[in-house]
């Protein structure tokens, strides 16, 4: 029997969890930065335990970028735009 791994903590409405090697992290950070987004970012190439929460929600691949939003959902490898729309939703709500 495995252990639930419990969603990590975070203080802003959007988290990244994405590696320094990846384009497509690569990207979305520089895409949110030139809209203006507010996020966290989080290596999980640093941070073993957030990476297996990654995996966790991945049916148990390490896929990156994967965002955690303060409503507790979560999406993988998603655009700006999609990030940015949930972002606005999640900052009125």
């Amino acid at each position: 029997m495995t252990t639930p791994i419990d969603t990590p903590q975070t203080s802003e409405h959007v988290t990244i969890y994405a590696t320094k090697w990846c384009p497509f992290c690569i990207r979305l950070v520089s895409a949110l930065k030139v809209k203006g987004v507010p996020f966290e970012a989080w290596d999980v190439d640093k941070h073993e335990d957030l990476g297996e929460w990654v995996k966790s929600v991945n049916e148990g691949n390490r896929v990156v970028p994967t965002v955690l939003y303060s409503d507790g959902t979560h999406a993988t490898n998603p655009s700006s735009d999609e990030v940015e729309r949930k972002y606005e939703e999640l900052a009125q709500s």
